[in-house]
């Protein structure tokens, strides 16, 4: 395995960080931090970094983002440092006349703490919502919400039984989709999309709407881990419902019948619909630029395992008088749902990105 590959992540939120500004600083780039309000884990300093690689009026700018959910960070800032140590990649964009902006832990707390939602508690790919506007209503969360986060953990006899009652009714996919589509209603609860804009989101914004401003053809990749067989990157159409859009997106990042571009739209995708997803910002931040997006989704363990693990995560979190022993095991469990910790993984994680990179650059220039 190329030493470059394994050395590009991380064990800690911390050690991601330092690396992410030691490469772009040896790359000659400048380095804007936005400060969290809280620390971290072991008591670090929190930030959204980002560091543009391109001049500041180019008119195609590549956006390439990690820990939008906190604990897939581990995921995507192993591919931003690698990328960044990467001349090839980075010539290749300058020929090109693309900008690259690399955004570090848009939601840093949860990458430090090993929580998938923000210190608010929420998801924040369900917060960008108009809040001004009801929010959408998740039914089929309302039906399990009492029984979904457990009085105890390991969840008592009773409590197995009703998850597994509600499965054999409705199946695994009406399970994943009732979690996860996100609801408005139980800040305490699983994928809460929040009633305002959380930090992260306030924070965004403002650095889409400057270093997007000059751009004509915007292009995002964000990276996630959690769905999906394990090291295989689906290639997640992240936009409107627009076809033209859609096809641009197949156009450019089609990789072949193992990797197509998948939509939550067609029902193509292994994600639920879902609303309040964090792209839509471009629009309102950037709305001269032609936009196409993409969410790259690899594999970890199977999705039952990944929501188990997010129930048990989230339990510890109501619980903060939780057995040490206990403790450690989720938050160990929690890490393993989202970043599968072996060098032949980072190979398919870097490998896969890397394609996907030079792709969206060939498009933004086609």
């Amino acid at each position: 395995m190329n030493t470059t590959v394994v050395n590009a992540f991380s064990a800690s939120y911390q050690e991601a960080r330092t690396k992410f500004l030691e490469a772009a600083a040896a790359a000659g780039l400048a380095i804007e931090s936005h400060v969290h309000p809280l620390r971290g884990r072991d008591g670090e300093t929190l930030a959204l970094d980002v560091a543009r690689d391109g001049p500041p009026d180019a008119d195609k700018l590549l956006i390439v983002s990690s820990a939008c959910h906190g604990v897939e960070g581990y995921c995507g800032s192993g591919v931003q440092v690698f990328a960044l140590h990467d001349q090839e990649w980075r010539d290749q964009a300058r020929a090109h006349g693309v900008a690259v902006l690399y955004l570090h832990a848009l939601n840093p707390y949860g990458f430090s703490h090993l929580r998938r939602v923000t210190h608010e508690n929420v998801d924040l790919n369900r917060n960008f919502q108009d809040f001004g506007r009801n929010l959408p209503v998740n039914e089929a969360y309302r039906d399990i919400a009492h029984w979904l986060i457990p009085a105890a953990w390991p969840p008592e006899a009773e409590n197995q039984a009703a998850v597994q009652q509600y499965i054999a009714a409705h199946g695994e996919a009406a399970w994943q989709a009732a979690i996860t589509r996100g609801q408005h209603e139980y800040p305490q609860g699983l994928f809460f999309g929040g009633t305002e804009p959380t930090w992260s989101h306030r924070t965004l914004r403002p650095v889409l709407r400057a270093h997007g401003a000059p751009a004509q053809r915007i292009a995002w990749i964000d990276l996630h881990t959690g769905l999906g067989p394990n090291g295989h990157g689906e290639r997640i159409y992240a936009g409107r419902d627009d076809a033209a859009a859609v096809a641009r997106a197949r156009r450019w990042w089609d990789g072949g019948g193992s990797t197509p571009v998948t939509s939550i739209y067609d029902g193509s995708s292994t994600s639920a619909f879902l609303t309040g997803l964090m792209w839509s910002a471009i629009y309102d931040e950037c709305p001269q630029a032609e936009f196409t997006g993409i969410a790259m989704e690899y594999g970890t363990v199977p999705v039952m395992e990944v929501l188990e693990s997010l129930r048990a995560e989230q339990w510890l979190n109501l619980h903060p008088e939780a057995d040490a022993a206990l403790a450690e095991q989720i938050k160990a469990r929690m890490k393993a749902a989202f970043y599968t910790d072996t060098d032949a993984w980072k190979g398919q994680i870097v490998a896969q990105a890397r394609q996907a990179l030079f792709q969206a650059v060939a498009g933004l220039d086609s």
